[in-house]
């Protein structure tokens, strides 16, 4: 029995997760996420799928996160009627997230239709509506935790607790009969095991591949147990009080947002002298949280810890436009969360625009910022970032807690690879840019295990001990293409150098002189049709 197993995302990233699962006749999809990052990633949202939709057997969903969920409307507007097979509670999440997501589009297509007729341009659709989600919603079915599922001919999936996210799963797919299926472990995204929100991250032992993420997979974070996670943001609390103005917190909607608003209260109640107003300025997790008091219930906790979100006097929901601008008027002490957790869109850029330039402002991120979003700007410490088309000075203090983040580190990744032993043949590593790809296999390199680093649009040939690539296929984007800052990137940052450079002119005559020799060297440039070396391969 042999399976083929393609990447069509999160393959030398983190974003996009997609994987075509060819094995027994059938043909399934584990994820069908949104790239995520800079813009020529997320062009491919826009793109045709890499793969025949009418082929696709079933979809098997780890968990509700849009860079795993994002493009399932998309699949249904392209002729997808095939079941997708999820936990409850990723089937609740994806209500509200797909919905959101369809939402987004449709606005910033509006605001873009305009600007391109001004333009003269085409206008241009949305990746999908809220017919679409509509459509995809239809099509789940929900599965329960260590049952044996039926998905598609002699294909089986059994979901496994993964602890990253309320109803985030590890999926173990058996295809074939007897003796010769083929096992194969998808991590999804992972747990730390040590948030007592969700439950402890699980799985079979004795599979024959393993596709593990590697988001963290070359570092260790601060391993703080949930008191001494408190601790550090009430430090990060008292200094940002002690700066004299709000906190702001880019938050992802959905499990970061619940998270942190459960410490932040904690904090509260036990130092009335932090006390203050919380705002959550996100319709989206105002209503993931009703799912989460719904379907928070943790096994291993024996509670839903969520339910203290219920009646919490300090906190304030802001649903319209209207109550958002409203904290404009603002000052002093309080707390705001808003989305999104990269800064790259959602409400957190308006505040961000109207706040940065602050300096008694505090700027927390709270979690992984892929390359080329605005939160990797501003934890890498830009003085200058460019914000709807402005340019913002960073005046505020930026300040990064990583150990609020929902992925396990590299000795959390090797200890539940171990659990998962004996692995008979490979473990493919995705869900992680290059370096951390690296540093990970080499560890399990030298703890026997058989790393692969999966790559954008190939594919490898699974026996039950063997993985092998087949050729090489052309791959949407270059090697290393989606990890890096991208020439929006670079065009975003040499218009802020530009404007600082005119500014630091003495007078209008010097800097009509530099804007004449950057002139006549585009100029140049153009007669010259300068174009990037060829590339060998």
């Amino acid at each position: 029995m042999t399976a083929q197993l393609t990447f069509h995302g999160a393959a030398e990233c983190v974003t996009g997760s997609c994987m075509l699962l060819e094995a027994a006749d059938k043909r399934l999809l584990i994820d069908c996420g949104m790239f995520q990052g800079p813009k020529t990633l997320k062009a491919l949202n826009y793109e045709p799928f890499p793969f025949d939709v009418g082929s696709i057997d079933a979809v098997l969903l780890t968990h509700a996160h849009i860079d795993h969920s994002g493009l399932l409307p998309k699949l249904a507007r392209a002729g997808y009627r095939g079941p997708v097979f999820a936990t409850r509670a990723t089937r609740d999440l994806c209500e509200v997230m797909l919905a959101d997501s369809a939402s987004i589009q449709e606005s910033e297509v509006r605001h873009l239709n305009r600007r391109n007729a001004q333009r003269g341009l085409k206008p241009v659709e949305p990746i999908y509506s809220g017919a679409d989600v509509d459509r995809i919603l239809r099509l789940f079915e929900t599965v329960k935790f260590g049952e044996p599922t039926p998905v598609a001919g002699a294909v089986q999936a059994t979901f496994w607790p993964a602890g990253h996210l309320l109803g985030a799963a590890s999926i173990e797919v058996r295809a074939g009969e007897g003796e010769d299926a083929v096992a194969i472990l998808f991590s999804g995204d992972l747990g730390t095991g040590r948030q007592p929100l969700l439950p402890i991250p699980d799985g079979p032992a004795g599979i024959d591949h393993v596709v593990l993420e590697c988001t963290y997979g070359d570092r260790e974070r601060i391993d703080l147990e949930p008191a001494a996670r408190r601790l550090a943001l009430a430090d990060e609390l008292r200094a940002a009080k002690a700066a004299g103005g709000p906190l702001l917190l880019p938050t992802f909607a959905v499990g970061r947002a619940q998270e942190l608003i459960l410490d932040l209260l904690a904090i509260m109640d036990a130092e009335p002298s932090l006390a203050g107003d919380i705002f959550l300025d996100s319709p989206l997790a105002i209503e993931a949280t009703e799912v989460f008091l719904r379907r928070g219930w943790n096994p291993d906790a024996g509670e839903n810890p969520f339910e203290l979100l219920r009646h919490a006097s300090r906190l304030h929901h802001l649903q319209r436009p209207q109550e958002s601008d409203g904290l404009e008027r603002l000052r002093g002490w309080h707390v705001i969360l808003a989305g999104s957790g990269m800064c790259d869109a959602g409400r957190i850029r308006r505040h961000l625009k109207r706040l940065l330039w602050r300096k008694e402002v505090t700027v927390l991120i709270t979690g992984f910022q892929a390359a080329g979003t605005l939160g990797r700007l501003l934890v890498e410490g830009r003085s200058l970032v460019r914000i709807q088309g402005e340019d913002v000075r960073v005046g505020a203090r930026i300040r990064h807690l990583d150990c609020y983040s929902g992925h396990a580190d590299a000795t959390d990744l090797v200890n539940w690879l171990r659990a998962r032993s004996p692995v008979a043949g490979a473990v493919l590593l995705d869900h992680g840019e290059p370096e951390p790809i690296a540093t990970l296999a080499g560890r399990l390199k030298g703890s026997g295990y058989t790393p692969v680093a999966a790559q954008l649009d190939q594919t490898y040939v699974l026996t039950r001990t063997s993985v092998e690539q087949i050729g090489r296929r052309p791959a949407r984007l270059a090697p290393g293409q989606a990890t890096r800052p991208d020439w929006h990137n670079d065009r975003a940052a040499l218009l802020v150098a530009l404007n600082e450079t005119l500014q630091g002119r003495a007078s209008d005559a010097e800097r009509a002189a530099l804007i004449a020799r950057l002139a006549a060297a585009l100029a140049r440039a153009d007669e010259k049709g300068d174009r990037p070396p060829e590339s060998d391969s």
